[in-house]
């Protein structure tokens, strides 16, 4: 793939209005979740992860801590010290559920799960609403879009994630000199 500087290119009105809001949506997002830490009375990196812990055992796709970490974009260590700040609060357990009984499965305790679904029927109504007012046609498209969209962010991710590797490959190679 070759790279290409998205900015001079030239944008149509419409695509850089897409630009605009998808990130309305993230800061939008972000902002709930401060609201949600405040909730819980956690740190926003906290509330963070424990909402990704929440969203995922929800969809059946539990996480372990090493997933944990990518989605959050924090280190191992870190998310172990977050991971044992919410199992200490009583908010997460760890639980091994697998034949390889090395592999952790993060779960959210009933109770701070009822706390999340409070927060999201008190924060969540007009989005709730605006979902189901929506055209099943308009939704199918969106989620076409916003697939390929967060698609192209996880090769450009994994690009950048490769890049990284490979530079401190060659700060090693040069330190070893």
């Amino acid at each position: 793939m070759t790279t290409t500087d998205p900015f001079p290119t030239d944008w149509t009105p419409q695509q850089v209005e897409v630009m605009h809001r998808l990130r309305d949506w993230a800061v939008g997002f972000a902002e709930l979740n401060q609201h949600l830490a405040t909730w819980m009375r956690l740190p926003g990196s906290d509330a963070n992860a424990l909402g990704q812990i929440i969203w995922a055992d929800e969809a059946n796709a539990p996480l372990s801590p090493a997933q944990l970490s990518r989605r959050i974009g924090m280190t191992s260590g870190a998310t172990t010290v977050l991971l044992n700040r919410l199992e200490t609060a009583g908010h997460i357990r760890r639980s091994r559920e697998h034949a390889d009984r090395r592999r952790v499965t993060l779960r959210p305790v009933p109770a701070a799960r009822e706390r999340a679904h409070e927060f999201l029927a008190l924060a969540g109504t007009e989005i709730a609403a605006t979902l189901r007012a929506a055209d099943p046609h308009e939704l199918a498209t969106v989620i076409s879009f916003l697939s390929k969209i967060a698609g192209a962010a996880t090769e450009a991710t994994d690009r950048l994630a490769s890049h990284r590797q490979e530079l401190q490959r060659q700060a090693v190679s040069v330190r070893a000199r």
